[in-house]
């Protein structure tokens, strides 16, 4: 039978788990804590409802101790709860900051965990020369290489899934990631350790929203093991989170958007049609590479966006759903976008044809130049390199879904159908994003009432 002992306002629960190797009894603990407004009657049925239920908990090995060490659970919080039901991509991302976290925290078991201990790792993520990063450099005559590869830095890209700029930075023995390199090496058949030196930079500190992201999952983790009811509290809800100064989105307005579209008309038509396909609907890249011809209904002009085409590095490139339920949607094409579709439709057709059996027939609208998957990194590669050829600023791929976003704001298109263009969760979004839109279009708003409305007064006021 289990123990009930009450400490304070929570409730110990304990239970015998038989005798160790060493003759002595083992005993395994609980903490459970009333719901506020419970009356005695419901403590008691509840208190023996959970002592039940911990008993069944340690017979069959379900139970998680307290004693448990924040990397062991965490490992088993990625393996029962996070690889189930979070995307795979949040994921990776989970998985690649906690290392970091597991050389501060992992070792300390979960009920000792205290608020002074993440603010003292939170303030060391914010010191210099926290980043060390591993990056590699050729150290071969690279452009040689290619040459006796037969290959194009343009066809490199497009083997490896890399950008053309990155391949172009290989080329210069610029510093480059591990996995940049692994693909590199690969797409060209040769040892990474042949190729590739390692360097070691010793970088500064962390920004601020990368220490919150932190943060979060370290609360996320923890927040589970109060739900599992391994620990009573959560230590992350008495710590202040870092603050992020905001930062207003990169765009372009009218005149850049204008000038970038009549630079485009020299470059690649694969290109070409995606940057326009992005800057016409505000289609995020994942929803851009996951389109296949079947989603677009030329006759009406509509386009049906319901998958994300994305990129891990233990799954590869795969499909997904949305982002979120409100991202699968269905927009209407401008005429622009439409013609662009359609011209890019004819020349993969001819591409096709003239490529015959060697055309891998991926099911893509965007492919690689033989018809397969399009690595999602080959267009921001791309438009990086574009941007930076034709002076056109600080702006990343990203930009131009908040080039479509403004323009619209600006235009007067209301907040609610901006968001569903764009398929945010709600309106509020959209408007925490784009205030300074939404501001600026308020202020031209009052313009407008002042030209309509003071002439009129004015008028009114010199007839009486």
């Amino acid at each position: 039978m289990a123990n009930i002992e009450k400490r304070g306002d929570s409730y110990r629960i304990t239970v015998s788990c038989g005798y160790g190797v060493d003759g002595r009894k083992k005993r395994t603990h609980m903490t459970w804590k009333p719901d506020k407004g419970m009356t005695e009657r419901q403590i008691k049925k509840e208190l023996e409802r959970q002592a039940v239920l911990f008993e069944e908990q340690c017979a069959t090995g379900q139970f998680i101790s307290s004693n448990i060490t924040f990397k062991d659970f965490a490992e088993k919080w990625l393996e029962d709860y996070a690889d189930k039901q979070l995307r795979p991509r949040t994921v990776a991302r989970y998985r690649s900051m906690l290392p970091r976290i597991y050389a501060a925290i992992g070792h300390i078991k979960l009920n000792k965990i205290q608020p002074h201990q993440l603010i003292e790792f939170y303030n060391n993520l914010e010191e210099n020369g926290i980043r060390l990063d591993t990056k590699y450099s050729c150290t071969c005559d690279f452009n040689a290489l290619l040459d006796d590869k037969g290959m194009t830095k343009t066809e490199l890209a497009d083997k490896s899934g890399v950008g053309t700029s990155t391949v172009r930075a290989v080329a210069r023995c610029d510093n480059v990631s591990a996995e940049t390199a692994d693909k590199i090496a690969a797409a060209l058949g040769v040892d990474k350790d042949v190729l590739f030196t390692p360097v070691i930079i010793n970088g500064g500190s962390l920004s601020a929203k990368t220490i919150l992201h932190h943060h979060r999952l370290i609360s996320s983790i923890l927040a589970t093991a109060v739900q599992w009811q391994v620990i009573v509290s959560n230590p992350c809800d008495r710590v202040k989170p870092p603050k992020v100064e905001r930062t207003e989105p990169k765009y372009l307005d009218e005149v850049g958007a204008a000038h970038m579209i009549e630079l485009l008309d020299n470059e690649p038509i694969q290109y070409r049609t995606m940057i326009l396909v992005l800057l016409f609907t505000g289609l995020r890249r994942g929803e851009l590479l996951g389109l296949k011809w079947e989603d677009i209904d030329f006759d009406n002009k509509l386009m049906n966006i319901h998958r994300s085409t994305l990129y891990t590095k233990d799954k590869g490139i795969f499909d997904d759903e949305t982002k979120n339920a409100t991202s699968t949607r269905i927009i209407k094409l401008p005429d622009v976008a439409v013609s662009a579709l359609m011209r890019f439709k004819v020349w993969q057709n001819t591409e096709r044809v003239n490529q015959g059996d060697s055309w891998r027939g991926y099911d893509k609208i965007f492919t690689s130049p033989d018809g397969g998957a399009l690595h999602p990194d080959t267009i921001s590669g791309w438009f990086k390199d574009f941007v930076k050829r034709n002076n056109l600023g600080n702006i990343s791929l990203h930009s131009l879904r908040h080039t479509n976003a403004t323009l619209q704001i600006a235009g007067g298109v209301p907040v609610t159908t901006v968001a569903s263009r764009l398929g945010h969760a709600t309106p509020a979004t959209t408007t925490k994003i784009y205030a300074h839109a939404i501001k600026s279009a308020d202020e031209a708003a009052a313009d407008t009432l002042q030209n309509i409305l003071a002439p009129s007064a004015a008028k009114k006021k010199k007839s009486v």
